[in-house]
């Protein structure tokens, strides 16, 4: 532990880091934690799984002091994040006994209530640490440490207007670390206005690069589920995640790879919370391989272990394609990212590429198995109705049947879907 020894870090924290198995510093850890433990403002721009959250977390666990308030609060744009950071933070301070609470929306708030009057330490989303203040159930004039995590993410959300009201509730004299993937002019302005002579620190992806392979494979619509499972069949993987566009695709594909035996969960945002903690701790355990998602799984999560990343989907830029792809390829780990491209993802494919720093191989399309696919009966519903619709009396039903392609059987709806 000599080279964590080196920055600065107490011995109580060092043990633990210890026992976690932490032996070598990453970039961000080693620029910031000597800056954080001074107390200095801090402008990192660093991506997800570099580490972040013991940089930023060693200076407030060193210097703070229980006195019954709260004195440290850290904004994060998701749910999941919050209840990452928290735990985080409790495992490096299980000496000190800090109290770290996590504070998101999609849960009861008053159970959050009864527990904020014995919090140390806040992490929260933006939305409902705001909901807290409006209640006056959550008091931040005692705050001395404030970090803005993901700020990027944050601002992509559309919270900009609820971190500023937050920040103005803090007191001035505080220590102030902001992090951001990307720092665009927003969260250049923020910094700007609400940090005080903050050190910069710009570190490279936690990527390796080398270790990371990118493949495309253009493939015909009504091929595009059945290329996905056989891939997932003939790959040796450890932990797998798929990523979609949309919801409606997620549950589709989640859905039929349970029919062909793959043990797959699906995460979005259409879920209530606690089922995506459950959903996130089974896949952190091992006892799922497959993790079907949106986007909201591509920033912020540290999911270790992630072998093969799938893009379903094409995302719409590059950005978004470099945070789904960054789930891999860790910490000298060999990992791969594969796209598979139907008529409806060249232009986001085109856009991707545009991006010179990202090279996908084109890889020749295998023989493969058609698969039979289970409809998804959901598609076929008018909004606020259930039940089934028959196709003499749902113009939307005809409409849909006629765009599926491939015959059909009696127990499964059709041999591909268009997507």
């Amino acid at each position: 532990m000599k080279n964590f020894e080196k920055l600065g870090l107490g011995k109580d924290i060092l043990n633990v880091l210890d026992e976690m198995g932490f032996r070598e510093p990453t970039e961000i850890q080693e620029r910031t934690i000597p800056l954080a433990l001074a107390g200095k403002d801090i402008i990192g721009g660093s991506a997800t799984g570099s580490g972040k959250t013991l940089a930023f977390s060693s200076g407030i666990i060193e210097n703070l002091k229980p006195n019954g308030k709260v004195q440290a609060l850290i904004l994060t744009p998701t749910r999941e994040l919050a209840e990452q950071v928290a735990k985080s933070i409790t495992h490096f301070s299980r000496s000190k006994n800090f109290n770290a609470l996590a504070v998101y929306g999609g849960v009861d708030i008053h159970p959050q209530i009864r527990r904020i009057s014995s919090a140390d330490i806040v992490v929260g989303t933006p939305g409902r640490i705001l909901d807290h203040l409006n209640r006056r159930t959550l008091e931040l004039n005692y705050v001395k440490f404030l970090v803005l995590d993901e700020v990027d993410r944050m601002f992509d959300m559309g919270f900009y207007r609820d971190v500023e009201k937050i920040i103005q509730n803090c007191p001035e004299n505080r220590q102030t670390m902001l992090f951001s993937a990307t720092l665009s002019a927003d969260v250049e302005h923020l910094a700007k206005k609400y940090t005080k002579n903050a050190e910069r620190i710009s570190v490279k992806s936690y990527i390796d690069h080398s270790k990371l392979k990118q493949v495309y494979y253009n493939v015909p619509a009504n091929l595009k589920f059945s290329l996905l499972a056989h891939l997932l069949r003939k790959e040796k993987s450890n932990l797998v995640m798929v990523f979609c566009s949309t919801r409606k695709n997620v549950d589709f594909v989640t859905g039929n790879f349970r029919k062909l035996g793959i043990n797959a969960k699906a995460i979005h945002g259409g879920m209530v919370q606690s089922k995506r903690l459950k959903v996130l701790k089974e896949f952190h355990g091992k006892g799922v391989n497959v993790l079907v998602c949106t986007d909201v799984a591509a920033r912020g999560l540290d999911i270790k272990n992630v072998t093969h990343v799938y893009n379903y989907d094409l995302p719409g830029d590059s950005e978004s394609y470099i945070h789904r792809i960054g789930r891999t390829a860790r910490a000298g780990e060999e990992g791969i990212a594969i796209n598979i491209l139907a008529e409806g993802d060249y232009n986001n494919f085109s856009n991707v590429l545009k991006n010179e720093s990202i090279k996908i191989e084109q890889k020749d399309l295998p023989k493969i198995e058609r698969v039979f696919i289970q409809r998804n009966k959901r598609v076929f519903k008018k909004k606020g109705q259930t039940g089934k619709f028959s196709t003499g009396t749902n113009n939307r039903y005809r409409k849909k049947r006629h765009s599926f392609s491939g015959r059909r059987n009696k127990n499964y709806g059709i041999m591909a879907i268009a997507r």
